[in-house]
């Protein structure tokens, strides 16, 4: 074990602060400070605030890292860093603080792409990635599903959100029924009180033309749309709204199109593993669903814990480590950042 590569990883996209230590597959240490209360207020996040709080974190995070992995940074082999996709001033905080890392610790750099990083996470949790495999990502600012051959190279976009992404429909949704930021966890909750067939609410893109034109892409605006006119109709007529029923109905309608398309694409590709992260991984009801539905088609489910699932440092020193045990040489260090970076670009 000990001569596995050691690697850091410091993921910055959005408003988590993450540092993670992995020698080799095994995780070491996985730090994490969230600027999620800062947002609260504001009903999403402000890119700013999560800039000035990646600037604040980094330091601490990376001595706690340190700290509870047991090894100094001259023990390192290796740095990697989430160039993108993500907001442009938090990718710069952690890209600056990786290349003065590297630069005083003479040592090589690896910047990554974040969704192959959801990926390459799962293998410090369940052993190596099956080749190929499909994987469906969810959260915040993507809806993806991929078919990946090898997370270190060769990840190609098989279908994305059009509108807006999974994550995204869960804080407006809670919103439109007053619950808290985040949403994803709050309608979690509250669907489990609900009955998940009491509306029947739309499933875009998943039948006739639509499903034949956008085989295996994402649509929610229309159905955050029609949550939203739900509840303003009940309320002009003075009636109650039955919050459990329309968060477990909404959330519903999210997760069938989710696993439906993702074991679509695991059958229509030839594939019998379905590996699904993001933050949206976390939810209760899609877990299930996913795993019902793999058991039925014969395919292996594969979801990191919850605590893996949303963005983390561990998820970028994951692919790091395989990028160097598989002989890729480092970034440059004069490597950029990218908001909008293309998954099939693993590495930066």
């Amino acid at each position: 074990m000990a001569d596995e590569p050691l690697v850091l990883g410091i993921e910055t996209s959005c408003d988590e602060t993450g540092v993670g230590i992995v020698r080799g597959e095994t995780l070491l240490v996985d730090a994490v400070a969230s600027s999620v209360e800062e947002h609260a207020r504001f009903g999403g996040v402000v890119p700013e605030i999560a800039s000035r709080a990646h600037l604040e974190a980094m330091v601490p995070m990376i001595e706690r890292a340190c700290h509870g992995a047991g090894v100094a940074l001259r023990d390192l082999d290796a740095i990697a860093v989430t160039s993108g996709p993500g907001l442009a001033g938090a990718l710069l905080v952690g890209v600056a603080s990786a290349k003065s890392l590297a630069v005083a610790l003479s040592t090589p750099i690896y910047g990554v792409n974040h969704l192959a990083a959801h990926v390459a996470v799962d293998i410090v949790e369940h052993g190596p990635l099956p080749e190929p495999a499909v994987a469906l990502l969810v959260s915040g600012g993507h809806s993806s599903l991929l078919l990946v051959p090898d997370v270190t190279h060769d990840v190609r976009a098989l279908g994305s959100t059009m509108d807006d992404a999974a994550g995204e429909a869960f804080d407006k949704v809670a919103r439109v029924l007053g619950l808290p930021f985040p949403g994803g966890p709050h309608v979690d909750r509250a669907a489990r009180q609900g009955d998940r067939i009491a509306i029947d609410f739309p499933r875009a893109l998943s039948t006739g033309r639509d499903l034949q034109r956008h085989r295996f892409d994402f649509s929610f605006s229309g159905l955050k749309t029609a949550v939203a006119r739900w509840v303003e109709a009940k309320q002009r007529a003075g009636e109650p709204v039955p919050v459990a029923d329309v968060a477990a109905s909404f959330q519903e309608a999210v997760v069938d199109v989710l696993t439906r398309k993702a074991l679509l694409a695991c059958r229509e590709h030839d594939v019998d593993h379905l590996l699904i992260g993001g933050g949206v991984a976390a939810n209760s009801r899609l877990r299930a669903l996913a795993q019902q539905r793999c058991d039925t088609a014969g395919v292996t489910l594969r979801v990191p814990r919850p605590g893996l699932c949303t963005d983390n440092g561990a998820m970028v020193a994951a692919l790091g480590a395989q990028l160097l045990a598989r002989g890729h040489g480092p970034s440059d260090l004069d490597l950029p950042t990218d908001s909008s970076m293309p998954v099939e670009l693993v590495q930066a």
